[in-house]
């Protein structure tokens, strides 16, 4: 089931419902998949900035031009066996911010088209590499020729290219045989539904806070006559900094999410994105 998939089945469950999904997952990939839904939709980007953690099979000494299993698989000749320290070392090679190159069958656009529409094709295709950051990689199993690898990555990291380096250091290579995204920021596989328990009756009682979308953000209470303001785009006091692009989470008395603040000038904060709780999910 791919994502686009899961998303129709989301929209389905209500007449005129708005979603979208915060991030793909490849077909091999099973896992956390946050659906976005009403207001929340415009809250996506937040989401997909937020870290993401992967248990990932591999099994080395075998090659494919998709980096995993869905693509023909052919094994090398003599490779070498690793020994598990030589692989703790190598992981800890790839953490941090590290240059990887994106695999050719990937959903990145070369010409106003995917690369993975020209891979099928034939088309040799060299994507240059780009700075992603590893926050961690730990070898959580190894019994050549499987490796079972813990990662928690930031966004546009692709596991099965982390696997294909690592191999690749190594002198031998790897295809990626089975991928579970475990987390996303706070989102976790144990919270996560099955699309199969969804209906039309009781897909509501599986919604969660749109502040879940934004808790990395400062937090802030608006008085009644604040929120007025910012509902109708007005500027109020600054009360506290934000990070790095002076974001602010604003919430009502009851807590929930009205509006994200930015600096509009000194000492004041006008609204970015507001959030009407009339038009918020119940």
């Amino acid at each position: 089931m791919t994502s686009r998939q899961i998303v129709d089945i989301v929209q389905r469950l209500g007449p005129r419902l708005k979603a979208g999904h915060a991030g793909t997952l490849d077909p091999l990939a099973s896992g956390v998949l946050v659906v976005c839904v009403g207001a929340a939709t415009r809250l996506i980007e937040y989401v997909r900035r937020m870290p993401k953690c992967y248990e990932a099979t591999f099994l080395l000494g075998r090659q494919s031009p998709t980096e995993d299993v869905d693509g023909p698989v052919t094994e090398l000749p003599h490779p070498p066996t690793p020994s598990l320290d030589a692989i703790v070392a190598a992981a800890a090679r790839l953490t941090g911010a590290i240059q990887q190159r994106p695999p050719a069958f990937s959903a990145l656009k070369v010409q106003g088209r995917r690369a993975y529409d020209l891979a099928r094709k034939g088309q040799r295709l060299d994507l240059p590499p780009r700075t992603v950051m590893v926050y961690r990689l730990d070898v959580a199993a190894y019994a050549y020729p499987e490796l079972r690898l813990r990662v928690e990555c930031g966004s546009g990291t692709y596991v099965r290219s982390l696997g294909r380096d690592l191999a690749a250091s190594l002198g031998t290579a790897a295809v990626m045989a089975r991928l579970v995204r475990t987390a996303i920021g706070s989102f976790r596989l144990e919270e996560a539904v099955s699309p199969e328990a969804l209906s039309a009756d009781t897909w509501t009682g599986h919604l969660l806070p749109l502040l879940r979308a934004v808790e990395s953000l400062p937090r802030v209470e608006l008085t009644p006559v604040e929120l007025q303001h910012v509902r109708s785009g007005r500027t109020i006091p600054r009360r506290v900094d934000g990070p790095e692009g002076g974001e602010v989470a604003a919430v009502d008395g009851a807590g929930r999410l009205a509006a994200i603040l930015v600096p509009r000038g000194p000492g004041t904060w006008g609204p970015a994105r507001n959030f009407p709780i009339e038009e918020q999910m119940p």
